[in-house]
């Protein structure tokens, strides 16, 4: 490319150009900026064993610790200055899937700009989570690694897609499981790692370490705060409409609730040492997510839209089996395996423009919000 001449410069490109190599301290050290020496630290590299020996005697009995590379599938030599599980969370945090998250339902399908997404869902769950783990003591970075990675297996158009997905899977289509053994299995992500994303669904078995179970209340906590912001901030309900009991114990806000529910695991695991929530805030909490199943997820334009997505996703499956040389790839020699697992990675929009444009899908058949563009 054709450096651009500097006459033709803004001031602003100048100022950046001029940072370009950064500011020379001597000989062999470069530093970030010029106008200033920067703080100086009386620091040393401080190594992987090192941090996890101090992991060691700071976590809470029971937590999960960290262990050179880590149980894996396909062993790896370890990480110099990352614990095993810090090297999980950002293999996920720099994965595609990950970042397809930003394109996919949480709960209104193609969001309005303050609308959550899948993937601001997923951050959110790692802020709730997170939260609970230091509270108790457990391995933070585990926890972060399973709630960023937890819906890595949702495909587009929320939780429809796993209707329609269900037919093409023997036993059914799961986002969790699908996206522990499917989306995530080509990153050797450490099988705790993998058991907390693979069952963090309450109908799953209960995961094998403490931070798994964290995530699991995560989820629960965050979504049913924040689908309930999104409906208010829509016009759908009204905070005023929610059950007596979850505005007494939990607050009409999401600020409250999520103190609340956060709070509420910390003391009652630290009181009981396990893992849940009290009856009087477990029972405020089955309120406010029931409240949000009848007035937000199961109102008649959620149904409609559901079916929408339902109704696409299928003839797109459906599709990509009839001609698998169509597909990127073929997963296994499986063209069944192979076109769920390419439907299930679209965006939205992605998968609604692949629809008008390989299969003449009309308009008037499109879930509400969808502009594709044909």
């Amino acid at each position: 490319m054709k450096e651009q001449s500097p006459s033709s410069r803004t001031p602003r490109q100048e100022e950046w150009v001029a940072t370009m190599k950064g500011a020379s301290a001597s000989e062999n050290l470069v530093l970030a900026h010029s106008e200033s020496p920067p703080p100086t630290v009386a620091a040393h590299s401080v190594r992987r064993e090192e941090r996890e020996a101090q992991d060691h005697q700071s976590l809470a009995h029971g937590a999960t610790r960290a262990s050179g590379a880590g149980n894996r599938a396909t062993e790896e030599e370890p990480d110099e200055f990352r614990t095993c599980f810090e090297r999980d969370r950002d293999r996920i945090l720099h994965s595609p899937a990950f970042r397809r998250l930003s394109g996919k339902t949480q709960v209104f399908v193609f969001p309005d700009d303050h609308q959550r997404t899948r993937l601001t869902h997923a951050l959110e769950v790692a802020q709730v989570a997170t939260a609970i783990s230091r509270g108790l003591g457990l391995n933070v970075s585990l926890t972060e690694a399973i709630a960023l990675g937890h819906d890595c297996g949702h495909g587009p158009g929320g939780h429809a897609s796993e209707d329609a997905f269900d037919a093409f899977i023997p036993g059914g289509y799961h986002h969790a499981v699908w996206g522990a053994d499917v989306v995530l299995e080509p990153f050797n992500l450490c099988v705790e790692t993998l058991d907390g994303i693979r069952n963090h669904s309450w109908s799953r078995p209960t995961p094998l370490t403490p931070e798994g179970v964290v995530v699991s209340w995560a989820d629960r906590c965050a979504y049913s705060a924040h689908d309930l912001e999104d409906a208010v901030s829509t016009g759908i309900v009204n905070p005023t409409d929610l059950p007596l009991e979850v505005i007494e114990v939990l607050g009409a806000t999401r600020r409250q609730q999520l103190h609340s529910l956060i709070g509420a695991v910390i003391r009652t695991a630290s009181d009981t040492g396990t893992i849940g929530m009290e009856t009087t805030s477990a029972s405020a909490l089955t309120a406010l997510r029931s409240f949000n199943y009848e007035r937000i997820y199961n109102r008649p334009e959620s149904i409609q839209q559901g079916q929408a997505v339902i109704d696409v996703l299928t003839a797109l499956v459906e599709h990509f089996i009839a001609t698998p040389e169509s597909l990127p790839t073929l997963t296994n020699g499986d063209p069944v395996t192979a076109a769920v697992t390419y439907v299930a990675g679209m965006t939205d929009r992605f998968a609604f423009d692949t629809a008008s444009r390989l299969l003449n899908w009309p308009s008037e058949r499109r879930p509400l919000g969808i502009d594709t563009r044909d």
